[in-house]
């Protein structure tokens, strides 16, 4: 096993430009992934009543891996009221306690309806922020962007915590692992149980903020989030943006809980694969994660020369 992740913390760092280099690599990096949990009562097509017991199932496939790393995205409960959804969150802190390795936990927007990031952090025993760990030869990034869902205009996003990520990844002088709560990719929701007719509830209605400050990265960057509820994979930038199946999610499981978790590895290649009802592998080389795209064009209409400018200016 490669030596044990390193940590950096908080704000208000000074960070100096990267520069282009080689990203030779020798330590490979293992982490295991579970999101969306949905400890409680059964909640339309979350199967809440299964989820414990699911847990056990991920935390032999935790020993069975003996990953650097366990991550959680995020919403460990689904949400009734503050002194039940304290009981649901003990719970689930429970189920993860006796895995050995060290964990990452992410607050969801279920897990910030009755609760403050406070009550959270007094059961898992950490104390939220954002942070950077260094594993192998990757850089996890863990954006702790707000996750509360406001009603009725949905996520906002904070502009200290876009700040944070814009530092971190002018910095960066290794390959970035980030992961959040809420995707940013802005891919379609269409065929989505949850989000078909919300996408707007899906992402951060700026998210495209956050995409213009990965464009600027200058090294490999995979970014994996929950919150939606099925196995996706959309590139953007050159960046691969992928989503992870809820573990108690049964829309694309006829009916029976997806049980997914992930196993993510990380060299000069990316390799995630879900395991459970709901499967999903995908496989890249490293460096292809560092090649930006051109920018897309404007509107036709707008394209001097273009045969659809041409149509615009006749018909003015």
């Amino acid at each position: 096993m490669p030596p044990g992740p390193s940590r950096s913390r908080g704000a208000g760092l000074a960070f100096a430009a990267p520069q282009p280099r080689d990203f030779a690599m020798s330590r490979a990096a293992r982490l295991c992934l579970v999101t969306d949990i949905h400890h409680g009562k059964p909640s339309f097509s979350k199967a809440g009543p299964a989820a414990l017991g699911l847990m056990e199932e991920f935390r032999r496939f935790v020993d069975e891996t003996r990953p650097d790393l366990v991550l959680d995205l995020g919403d460990r409960i689904s949400d009734e009221a503050r002194e039940s959804d304290l009981v649901l969150e003990r719970e689930v802190a429970e189920a993860f306690a006796p895995i050995a390795v060290p964990r990452v936990h992410l607050d969801g927007n279920h897990d910030r309806d009755y609760l403050e990031v406070a009550d959270n952090d007094a059961i898992l025993g950490r104390t939220a922020h954002h942070e950077t760990i260094d594993v192998g030869d990757w850089r996890l990034v863990v954006w702790r962007a707000d996750a509360k869902l406001h009603r009725p205009s949905g996520f906002a996003l904070q502009d200290a915590d876009l700040a944070w990520l814009a530092a971190t990844i002018a910095a960066a002088d290794r390959p970035l692992a980030i992961i959040s709560h809420v995707p940013v990719s802005g891919h379609s929701q269409v065929g989505n149980f949850w989000f078909e007719n919300n996408a707007r509830f899906s992402t951060y209605p700026t998210a495209e903020r956050v995409r213009a400050v990965l464009r600027t990265a200058q090294v490999p960057v995979v970014w994996i989030s929950g919150h939606v509820h099925w196995n996706t994979l959309t590139m953007v930038d050159g960046i691969a943006h992928i989503t992870l199946q809820s573990l108690t999610e049964t829309f694309t499981t006829a009916g029976e809980p997806a049980g997914a978790f992930a196993l993510l590895e990380l060299s000069d290649e990316v390799l995630w694969r879900v395991h459970g009802r709901d499967t999903f592998a995908w496989t890249a080389r490293a460096e292809t994660l560092s090649r930006r795209w051109l920018a897309p064009l404007p509107d036709f209409r707008e394209l001097a020369g273009s045969k659809m400018h041409q149509a615009a200016e006749a018909a003015a």
